[in-house]
This record gives C-alpha cells, structure tokens and sequence, in this order.
C-alpha cells in the first residue's frame, strides 16, 4: 500500500510518501499563503506534482495525517469523514497553532480526490492510558468539564513508535521504562507495559521539559505578576512560547550553538545546558517511581538522537539511579538503535531513533486495511 503522509502547519506542508519501510518521495512546501503557494490546495497541487514524478504512473492508496490533537474523543487513529473533520476543528481552541492547519490540509486532500481514504492520526493518543492521578490538575473541578482544562500529553506518536523500537532493542515483549524525545518541542514520558502513564507536556505542549523556546515548568503566579506589570496576552504568549527555553537563556535555540558556545566558555551557553538537563534527570527521577523501576531510559528525537553532550550532562545527574554511560560509544555517529551505557549501568541507557512518518504510514495502512 502507498501511503502519503501529511504534516500540515499553517505556512507549511511537509509530506512523504511510503511503501512498506521505503520512502518514495518526501519534501516540504514552506511560505503557504504567499504570491507562489497561495493556499493549501496550491501547495497539494504542488506535492501531487512531485509525487507523480516520482511514483512513475503508479498511484496513492490513501492519505495519513498527523493532527495534534485529538482530545479525549481519539484514542487510537481513525478513517476520517466529515463529521470527524468537524471533531477535529471542534479541537482548535486547544491547538490553535496545529488543529486547524491539519483541518485544513485535510480538506484540501477532499477536494482535490473526493474518494481518496484519509486516516487521523493523533499526537495525543498514546496518553488516552494515562490514570486520571496523573492527568488531572488540582483546580476545580468545573474547569475541566467545562473547559477540558487537563494533562493531554504530545509527541505520543514518537513515543509510541520509539517504546516498541525499545522492546525489541531489549528483546522483551512490551516496554517498561522513560523515553526522552527531545528536539525544539521536548517531552519525557513514563511507560509501563507499553502504556504511557505519565507525560510533562501538559494542557499545551508548554508545560514540562526546557525547549528551544519555550519555557517549560513556571511558577503561574510568573504570569499574573508579568500581567500586573503591563504584559498582555499576546505578550506572555510570545515570551513563553517563543522567547524562552534554550532561546532565553543562551540567545539561541539551536542545541549544536548551545553547545559550541558552552564548550568555549560562554557562560550562558553552559547555564542553558546545566537547567535543561537539571530538568529532564529530575524528570527521569520521578518517573522511575512512576513505572516500578525502568528496563531503560531512551532518548530520541533531534538532539536525543544527535546530542552526545547533553546526553552525557543528563545521565552525569543520574548517579543516584545507578546509571552510567560508556562516553566512547555515547560520541559515536550512527543512525541505528543502541546502548550507550556501560554493561555496569543500573539499567540500559538507549538512543533508538524516532520515525513518526512510518508511524502514521503503518497506522493508516491498518485502518485503511480493516475499514
């Protein structure tokens, strides 16, 4: 089955298309609403292009989107139909930065093939397992079931996939333990048994681990004292989400600056490095209670994957779990799912690549199959 899988944002469309574990064809269409790529449909005009070319004749079998949130009605992916189209738009008050780009992409993929299968795959669905101790948060009870204000959790596509790459790593039938995807967007999340039970990113992707740019975990009473300082809404907003994080504290969001900079000397850089691994090992701590012990703790993602360094900050912090990294095979360059511990360590520290595009492929193929 030939799978094209879409990740629409509001200026952007980044797709691929995939055979099984191949990929036929991937690329991105940026700056969506300028003179070049007007709108969505254009840019799917755009793809449909590329995507002829390189299938040679041989055509799309149905459509996967990643949407990222599915609330509390989506616990698993589904065949979209209208009426799901209108429960994911219902959803845009809660991820008004995502939902309505994926709604729209959504829509531009009916009308431009009216018969073409189209599956939702959700970011928040892994964390529909989460107990409600875990995701309920300790204000009244009417925010909630007037405003759904509670713990969703996102990155549950990566999460999921990376727990049964993890399993298989450690050759056990389901996965025990604290996955760690972390890229511009962070988030660790506790599994046991192959369920997520707890997670940091919250109501919003904000809340929890330091991010590029934003700021993760913040005493509220920050916000309502910047409020009676003359902040506006849209000025938190900015500053939470886009100025904070790595950004706020080092002037960067890229985690290879970061680094650079820390390794020649620059004393913000190594405080940015010394507060978002602080955070991520008391996050690992408490999830380690959170599972009944850990097979291992994996990390994924842009930097989980790549940066060396801050995975050596993160498990320097961790003596008191009885962890321990073999620093030769942290440092080395591969794209493939390994241990980079010492056969000494507690329990394994891993770094097993993420793959959130064959992940959607796979789900969509299974609803498609069996709808």
């Amino acid at each position: 089955m030939i799978i094209l899988v879409i990740n629409s944002g509001s200026s952007s469309l980044k797709y691929q298309v995939r055979e099984g574990d191949d990929v036929l064809a991937e690329g991105l269409v940026e700056r969506i609403g300028e003179a070049e790529v007007p709108d969505h449909a254009a840019a799917l005009d755009r793809v449909a292009g590329e995507v002829a070319t390189a299938l040679g004749g041989r055509s799309i079998d149905a459509v996967g989107h990643r949407v990222v949130h599915g609330g509390e009605r989506f616990s698993e992916p589904v065949l979209i139909n209208n009426e799901i189209t209108r429960a994911i738009e219902r959803l845009n008050p809660l991820a008004p930065l995502h939902n309505p780009a994926a709604v729209t992409g959504i829509r531009a993929i009916t009308e431009k093939w009216p018969d073409m299968p189209q599956v939702a795959v959700f970011d928040t669905a892994f964390h529909r397992t989460l107990p409600e101790h875990a995701w309920r948060y300790a204000v009244p009870d009417e925010l909630y079931r007037r405003f759904g204000i509670r713990r969703y959790g996102f990155h549950g596509t990566s999460h999921a996939y990376v727990a049964r790459a993890a399993a298989e790593l450690l050759g056990a039938d389901t996965f025990t333990g604290i996955i760690a995807h972390l890229g511009n967007g962070a988030s660790v999340t506790a599994v046991r048994d192959g369920r997520s039970v707890d997670t940091s990113m919250g109501f919003t992707p904000l809340e929890g681990l330091v991010m590029g740019t934003r700021s993760g975990d913040i005493d509220p009473s920050i916000l309502l004292f910047l409020m009676r300082e003359g902040y506006s809404e849209q000025d938190l907003d900015a500053l939470l989400n886009r100025n904070s994080g790595l950004k706020g504290l080092s002037g960067t969001n890229d985690m290879r600056s970061v680094t650079e900079a820390a390794e020649s000397g620059g004393d913000r850089a190594k405080l940015a490095i010394e507060v978002a691994s602080y955070r991520l090992a008391k996050y690992v701590g408490g999830y380690h209670v959170a599972v009944g012990g850990a097979q291992a703790l994996v990390f994924t993602a842009g930097i989980g994957e790549n940066a060396a360094a801050f995975r050596s900050a993160v498990v320097a912090k961790l003596g008191a779990l009885g962890l321990e990294l073999d620093e030769e095979r942290n440092g080395e360059r591969s794209r493939e799912a390994r241990a980079i511990s010492t056969p000494s360590s507690a329990f394994p520290v891993l770094v097993v690549p993420t793959n959130e595009e064959a992940a959607i492929a796979e789900a969509t193929a299974g609803v498609v199959g069996t709808s």
